[in-house]
């Protein structure tokens, strides 16, 4: 349990009090209006000072492979669940239902075909593609522009559902290649022991 990962803990912790905020949010001002903003920007700083930390001091653990992700897809999760059906936001900055779908949907597919992939291999080692970044990027960017009421905030998530649809299609052509390269390697093994 290094630094690195005890950051990458804290952002976890951090991700149901930024629920309690947008619960209570109420767009006339003040600190409550904030909160949540501060919150998610924090959320994302811790983000992208636990890789620094990992990579600068060497503290990249197998632990931190696994948490940091996590962390990732649970903040950005429940941000969507929440800007898309919480009540207290204006009517032009909820975040469209299709939006989520589309969202949710490319998440439920890459986690079943791990799943498949991990069981039919035993084995899943995915990186991340630059397809994947760059949605994570613009997912985490329609959040902000949503929480910092920007009035055009649909361009950024018109363009995030197209990425978000793009990386989806790349990770499931991606699985299905491991998969065919694991079938084939299988059938050369079974022919050279005959």
């Amino acid at each position: 349990m290094n630094l690195a990962n005890k950051i990458t803990i804290t952002r976890i912790l951090l991700i149901p009090f930024f629920v309690m905020s947008l619960m209570i949010y109420r767009s006339h001002g003040g600190l409550i209006s904030h909160l949540p903003s501060l919150i998610f920007f924090t959320c994302v700083l811790t983000d992208a000072l636990d890789g620094f930390i990992a990579r600068r001091f060497n503290q990249k653990t197998k632990l931190g492979t696994i948490l940091d992700p996590i962390a990732d897809k649970l903040l950005l999760l429940t941000a969507f669940v929440s800007l898309t059906f919480f009540s207290g936001f204006p009517a032009e900055l909820k975040l469209p239902s299709w939006v989520f779908l589309i969202i949710i949907s490319r998440d439920i597919i890459i986690m079943l075909g791990s799943v498949i992939i991990v069981f039919m291999t035993g084995d899943l080692r995915v990186k991340p593609s630059w397809l994947g970044k760059i949605t994570t990027f613009l997912q985490m960017l329609t959040v902000a522009l949503i929480l910092l009421q920007i009035k055009k905030s649909f361009i950024a998530w018109d363009i995030m559902a197209i990425f978000t649809i793009l990386s989806g299609i790349d990770y499931v052509l991606k699985g299905s290649r491991m998969l065919n390269n694991e079938n084939h390697s299988q059938r050369n093994f079974g022919f050279h022991k005959n």
